[in-house]
């Protein structure tokens, strides 16, 4: 009876399963178990993208503030701003560095002062806007330089936020990663109890067919194979 069984047409149903596993709910549910997974993992892929953005931005650039920036120099050369950007620019690390006009530093206060702050008559200082090149320069031997050229210039360094920045992306693929897991056991699980039901519902037709010479394995290969089929459509559309 076994040999006559593994000869016979994989569409004939003589299990019952087509009224055993359901056709509609199994896939459905894998679907949304399968959709739930791709968001999670769009969610660990865009997290470690923006972590790198992050660093590659903010992580490589240096902000410093020149307070009274068109007051001259002892000498009367060169005002404070000039002298700064001279020393940035000869300092080993630094790519670049531009002063930023009028028009963007209003843009920068805006969301604090309104419209107006490019009117206001406040004392501003000098923002420039340093580039790092390779590992950066030396912090504190930065300061030390600035200090020298103009006193009260102020350079601060991005790594400290870039670290909560990037600490918090990691927290975030974290996060997502184990979701994806207990969505994957979850699915496992629905799959499992699907499985279960069915052989519940056909167990009359399982003993039938046993009793006619039909192996454990057979049956229990064609039950795996159902919920294998079902699982896989519903997968592939949840994930599409």
């Amino acid at each position: 009876m076994a040999s006559q069984t593994s000869h016979r047409s994989s569409r004939f149903d003589d299990l019952g399963l087509r009224r055993g596993l359901g056709d509609r709910m199994l896939p459905l549910l894998v679907a949304a178990m399968a959709f739930l997974a791709a968001l999670a993992l769009a969610g660990s892929v865009g997290a470690a993208s923006l972590a790198r953005h992050w660093q590659e931005g903010a992580g490589s650039a240096l902000t410093v503030q020149v307070p009274h920036p068109g007051a001259q120099a002892a000498n009367g050369s060169a005002t404070r701003l000039d002298r700064v950007v001279a020393a940035l620019r000869g300092a080993p690390g630094i790519a670049s560095a531009r002063p930023l006009g009028d028009a963007e530093l209003a843009d920068l206060l805006r969301p604090w002062l309104g419209a107006g702050a490019g009117k206001l008559s406040l004392p501003l200082p000098a923002v420039i806007e340093v580039h790092l090149s390779g590992e950066g320069p030396d912090l504190p031997a930065l300061a030390a330089r600035l200090e020298a050229a103009a006193p009260g210039t102020l350079a601060e360094s991005h790594g400290v936020w870039v670290g909560r920045l990037s600490t918090l992306a990691r927290s975030l693929q974290a996060c997502a990663w184990a979701a994806l897991l207990v969505v994957a056991l979850v699915a496992a699980a629905v799959i499992a109890v699907a499985t279960r039901a069915g052989l519940v519902a056909r167990r009359e037709a399982i003993e039938i067919v046993h009793g006619l010479g039909a192996t454990d394995s057979y049956i229990a290969a064609r039950f795996a194979a159902r919920a294998t089929r079902l699982a896989a459509l519903g997968g592939a559309v949840g994930a599409l």
